[in-house]
């Protein structure tokens, strides 16, 4: 996890705008569990408050607020929302 960002949001904003990506939000509470799952396109993501912990298959990665992930198409993943619940945003790319 990174450090303290001072604006995630517009951390997230810089990222999907340079990629011309329409990214939307999505909020979790405190422990919400994902199975695993897989998409058909590629999603890049950005937390913007709070945590998750992705599951991936070379290990957990943590997210916190201004960290950015990117998870290729077919790749199988889960994740856990942190102690604080988790907010982010998200786009998928073809």
């Amino acid at each position: 996890m990174s450090g303290t960002v001072p604006d995630p949001e517009a951390t997230a904003s810089a990222v999907f705008a340079d990629e011309g990506l329409t990214p939307h939000a999505w909020s979790n509470h405190p422990g919400t569990v994902y199975a695993p799952h897989h998409h058909a396109y590629h999603k890049v993501l950005v937390c913007v408050a709070g945590s998750i912990t992705f599951h991936l298959p070379e290990g957990d990665r943590v997210l916190g607020p201004g960290d950015r992930l990117d998870v290729p198409v077919g790749t199988v993943h889960g994740a856990t929302v942190g102690a604080t619940g988790v907010t982010c945003w998200e786009a998928g790319r073809r």
